[in-house]
């Protein structure tokens, strides 16, 4: 139980994936200029994230494997979630039409998101079990959010401080973000004695 606990706590803080893999760093970029829209993001994404490694773990174990067929592996996840956020995209316009405005092309974008894709692929190459896959998905999906709102959150900020004119938008943006990432990097020593 501990292990599961200290692999949920790296996968959210440590090596998280935005500030330690840079997975995913369209929406974080692209999304993160209100808290509303981050949020919205980061729980879709971990509905996509979390299900899609679960049906990823079981067609790379039940189907490629079984029947050799490895060399398929980027393209039937790839499949896996583009289905996912289809899903997730109908249920989202169904019961928030304005949440669904505000992520506008963000949320079909999700299916290309890198950080999607490389955690199935991580977990699959951790020759993970079942559970663990789960676990760890969904605590990379909750880094992944957690980020996420914290940097629109500051973004937030950013735009009421008075930035020299060189550095305003997408620069200070990415000294915010690397300074985000550097205070991520004081979570490493977690677990050790």
């Amino acid at each position: 139980m501990k292990e599961m606990l200290l692999m949920m706590v790296s996968a959210a803080l440590v090596n998280n994936v935005l500030l330690a893999r840079f997975l995913g760093l369209c929406p974080f970029m692209g999304v993160t200029s209100r808290i509303d829209t981050a949020a919205g993001m980061g729980l879709a994404t971990t509905f996509v994230m979390t299900f899609s490694a679960m049906m990823d773990w079981t067609v790379q174990h039940y189907l490629l494997e079984a029947y050799d067929l490895g060399f398929l592996r980027i393209v039937t996840f790839i499949l896996v979630i583009a289905s996912t956020v289809q899903f997730s995209e109908m249920v989202i316009r169904k019961v928030s039409p304005s949440l669904f405005r505000m992520l506008g092309i963000y949320l079909p974008l999700i299916t290309t998101n890198c950080a999607v894709l490389g955690v199935a692929l991580l977990v699959v190459d951790a020759k993970m079990g079942f559970l663990a896959s789960i676990l760890f998905a969904f605590a990379s999906a909750l880094g992944f959010s957690l980020v996420m709102i914290i940097f629109a959150g500051l973004r937030e900020r950013l735009v009421l401080a008075q930035v020299p004119g060189l550095f305003s938008g997408a620069p200070i943006a990415l000294i915010v973000a690397s300074l985000l990432a550097m205070a991520f990097m004081g979570f490493s020593g977690i677990g050790t004695i």
